[in-house]
């Protein structure tokens, strides 16, 4: 056999090999499933570590159930023990950095599972389909000191930008801040006192990003039917930037706040809110009660949550 005949075998070796390593497979427990990228060599999660990756969310009939390339905001996750056989969970322990795989869960099972009805996008059945690129794996340590990392730089990112808002508004003679990095002009004055930690507010808001795209509003929410919205303020109900702000409102007051992301959704962001924004909210304190003890009145309604 001369060279070129043994370059050509070698070649169609090493293609089948490959073939091999990405054909589709299962799992003991029954979880199908096809690499794209693997790397042996690469830093696999551990039961408790934080894994970030991007997803795509198919039904069978291939329709995107969810993609969070489009979201720009990747799932970050700690890894747990498989809820069932022929989990998705299972499908992550089996991936390091840098790896991309597609797994084929149960739709049935799944919903099960979770004790949840089968969405009409979803036929009983047949399996969804899970493709995913991971990014990185953390251990909560690791994980912490990077967000605090992030955190203090996005801080001065964040003034940047209110310093930047205030002077295009010509807001400097009205602008107020606080040592947060909360900054709010009050439109309009209300009298008496101040809400205190506990308390319920009755709260009209619109919220709006840097742009002036509105993200929700309780005027326009079904949900309050376009009712002030109630909830206990300074107990963990709402973003930090609220309860400050708020807090520090008389009944009857107007105020335009401009929250930085630290004090809003952060490096996550929330349904319509990208990750790091600036937000403004135009809030009214209609009205506060303090609650007698042991009531549960003040839940929130129709806000997103913290």
């Amino acid at each position: 056999m001369n060279l070129k005949s043994i370059g050509l075998v070698l070649g169609i070796c090493f293609l089948a090999a490959a073939c091999n390593k990405y054909r589709m497979q299962v799992t003991e427990d029954g979880l199908k499933y096809q690499f794209h990228e693997h790397n042996e060599e690469a830093r696999k999660a551990k039961m408790g570590e934080i894994m970030s990756f991007h997803l795509v969310l198919k039904n069978s009939e291939d329709s995107t159930l969810r993609n969070t390339y489009e979201e720009n905001m990747p799932v970050k996750l700690v890894l747990q023990e498989p809820p069932f056989k022929g989990s998705f969970e299972e499908g992550l322990a089996m991936l390091a950095v840098g790896d991309s795989a597609t797994f084929y869960v149960s739709a049935d099972t799944l919903f099960a599972k979770m004790m949840q009805p089968m969405p009409p996008m979803v036929k009983k059945g047949t399996d969804l389909s899970f493709t995913v690129k991971v990014l990185d794996i953390q251990t909560s340590e690791e994980f912490q000191k990077k967000q605090g990392e992030e955190s203090a730089a996005q801080k001065g990112i964040d003034a940047k930008t209110i310093d930047k808002y205030i002077a295009d508004n010509k807001l400097n003679e009205k602008i107020q801040r606080t040592d947060s990095g909360l900054a709010y002009v009050v439109e309009s004055p209300g009298s008496g006192g101040t809400p205190k930690a506990g308390d319920v507010v009755k709260v009209h808001y619109t919220g709006k990003l840097l742009n002036g795209e509105v993200f929700d509003s309780s005027k326009g929410n079904p949900q309050t039917n376009g009712e002030p919205i109630d909830f206990r303020v300074g107990v963990g109900m709402v973003i930090p930037g609220w309860e400050e702000g708020i807090m520090s409102m008389k009944k009857g007051e107007k105020r335009m706040m401009i929250i930085p992301s630290g004090l809003a959704y952060g490096t996550e962001g929330n349904q319509g809110i990208p990750p790091n924004s600036v937000l403004l909210f135009d809030v009214e304190l209609v009205d506060f009660s303090t609650p007698p003890p042991g009531s549960n009145q003040g839940m929130p309604g129709g806000m997103p949550p913290q």
